[in-house]
């Protein structure tokens, strides 16, 4: 279970009253969820209309990062290939596994230092990851392209390995495949280890017939002319760019590594950017609230919402009226916009991967 909600409620007379009373209607006997106390240090609050534009801002900001972290982990698992197993050990963020890193998120004070104004921090961060996109994007294109040229160049030559296996069986039916096939025309060109080329010569108007005969026959024909210049360049290009394609391999994952925890780092900054603004619009000032991450059980998610809503309705006479958990025939609402508390979303199955 891979989904966390990252939630906040107001100060009672200590934020610590806040935490116990969550922990006693969750944990314990009614055992809903783990919960952890998440951190999020005073920033700079601003006035009121920069944090209600804000508020929009990142949740523009939160989507593109997260896009940006999906792509990142999405192109690892390509480049991969047949490692795809290794996927999950190479997404970290700061070298711990994400699930550590969001339970015992601190805020990076040197990435994204506190004295600065919220909207300045936002900045910082969407000028990163759109930096990280658009070197993913130059680094996929250049070695999709070395792939894709080299993939192009084995389908080219890959008429030399499986194209006849059994020469018996060529041989004994080759002549009847077709009307107009030139008795014992059939001559080896080429062979290798694994399988040989043959030419055959019969009349134009029969090719076709020929070439869906003898693909049922599983032959595979190929309109040819022998090269062996071409033949040697081909082999010698091949060799090139699978040198360069293990070169890039290496110094590619580990740069994909290293953007995939700035990225993920990233977004879960924006999260605790998200939680400080909607909780000072919501809740008021002075900054008085406790921001707590909640690991579902699956099971229990239903019971959960129900416990946190009848924790915290009071906070949200809108919210009284329209409970969450309700389905209301003819009102198509978000319901993230009706819970009376602050409540975010963090979702890690966008990283696993089905071998």
């Amino acid at each position: 279970m891979t989904e966390f909600w990252l939630i906040s409620a107001p100060g009672e007379k200590t934020c610590q009253q806040t935490w116990d009373k969550l922990m006693g209607a969750t944990t314990g006997t009614s055992n809903l969820s783990i919960n952890n106390k998440f951190n999020i240090p005073d920033l700079k609050v601003g006035t009121l209309d920069v944090l209600v534009g804000l508020s929009d801002e990142l949740a523009k900001l939160d989507t593109f990062v997260e896009g940006v972290v999906k792509k990142v982990a999405q192109y690892m698992a390509d480049v991969l290939e047949d490692s795809r197993d290794k996927v999950q050990e190479n997404l970290l963020a700061n070298g711990v596994d994400l699930i550590t890193y969001i339970t015992r998120f601190q805020w990076d004070m040197a990435k994204y230092p506190i004295k600065q104004s919220l909207k300045n921090i936002s900045e910082i961060v969407s000028k990163q990851v759109t930096q990280i996109d658009n070197d993913l994007k130059a680094r996929a294109s250049a070695y999709n392209n070395l792939k894709g040229n080299l993939q192009n160049l084995e389908r080219k030559n890959a008429i030399f390995t499986g194209l006849l296996k059994c020469y018996p069986d060529w041989q004994k039916t080759y002549e009847t495949l077709a009307e107009m096939v030139v008795p014992r025309s059939s001559k080896l060109v080429f062979e290798d280890n694994e399988s040989g080329l043959f030419s055959v010569t019969l009349f134009r108007k029969a090719v076709d017939d020929f070439k869906h005969k003898a693909r049922e026959n599983k032959f595979t024909v190929r309109d040819f002319q022998y090269n062996e210049e071409e033949m040697k360049a081909d082999k010698e290009e091949m060799a090139r760019l699978s040198t360069d394609k293990k070169k890039q391999f290496g110094p590619l994952v580990r740069w994909l590594k290293v953007n995939f925890s700035e990225a993920f780092i990233a977004w879960i900054h924006i999260k605790a950017l998200r939680v400080f603004v909607e909780s000072v619009l919501r809740y008021g000032l002075p900054v008085n609230f406790q921001a707590m991450l909640l690991h579902p059980h699956k099971k229990n998610m239903k019971k959960l919402r129900e416990v946190l809503y009848d924790l915290y309705k009071h906070l949200d006479s809108g919210a009284a009226i329209i409970d969450a958990s309700m389905d209301i025939p003819g009102l198509n609402l978000s319901q993230q916009d009706y819970y009376p508390y602050v409540y975010y979303k963090i979702d890690c199955s966008l990283l696993d991967f089905k071998v």
